[in-house]
This record gives structure tokens, sequence and C-alpha cells, in this order.
């Protein structure tokens, strides 16, 4: 099943911009903590952008590789709050904010991915 439409709550959106951002010129990545849309309620709703470190050293540029310490340390403290992992995001530096072949083969089913076009002026895209 695909995933729901998700929402960006502001404050996530300016923290997810504010990464891209302070990140530049290298991919920036973190996670989307929220909770799934329910029974009559229109979409998911990301509640906060965590901001974790990109393990690609050799292409950071073009290329992010999520720690997966920071996956397991966002994913007690998002149960203990009454939150979830609803999926991935990372910055595209200037490039569109399309997913790329290597962003489609290392998708997690029933994630949400969100990709920010940033470049020395600023995010100027979230897809």
């Amino acid at each position: 099943m695909p995933p729901a439409p998700i929402t960006l709550a502001p404050a996530a959106e300016r923290q997810l911009i504010r990464y891209s951002v302070e990140g530049y010129p290298r991919e920036t990545c973190g996670l989307l903590v929220g909770r799934r849309r329910s029974r009559g309620t229109a979409n998911t709703t990301v509640r906060f952008a965590s901001r974790g470190r990109n393990l690609c050293e050799d292409r950071p540029r073009d290329r992010f590789e999520l720690d997966p310490l920071h996956l397991m340390r966002l994913e007690d403290f998002a149960t203990r709050v009454g939150l979830e992992i609803l999926g991935v995001w990372h910055s595209h530096p200037d490039q569109p904010a399309h997913p790329s072949e290597t962003d489609r083969r290392g998708a997690w089913p029933g994630w949400s991915y969100i990709i920010a076009s940033v470049d020395a002026d600023g995010v100027h895209d979230l897809r």
C-alpha cells in the first residue's frame, strides 16, 4: 500500500528548510516524525523533521546514508511520546527536488519521502 499523502506542520517545514540550507553544499538528511492518518482525517501530519548525520563520505554532494543510530534513537523517542517515524527527507544540492534512481531503489515501502532542492540562495522546492 502506498504511503498516505502527508502534510508538513509549519515548524517541521521550517526545520527541514533550515537543515537543508545549513548543510549545503552537502546532501543533508533526516527523519519525518508525526502521526499517520486515522479514519476520518485528511492525511498524515509530520510534526517535526529531525536532522541526521550523512554517513556518505565518498559522494556527499549527491548521495546520503542516514546514520542507523539516529534512526534507532529517534524511533525510541517517538514511541515514548506517542508519535512514529513516517519517512525520510533529504536535500538535493543544486539539483531539482525529484527522486533519483538511487533514491527510488533505496526507498522503504510504506514510508514517505521529501526532497528539498537547495542551492547557495536557499531552498527552492519541497516535494
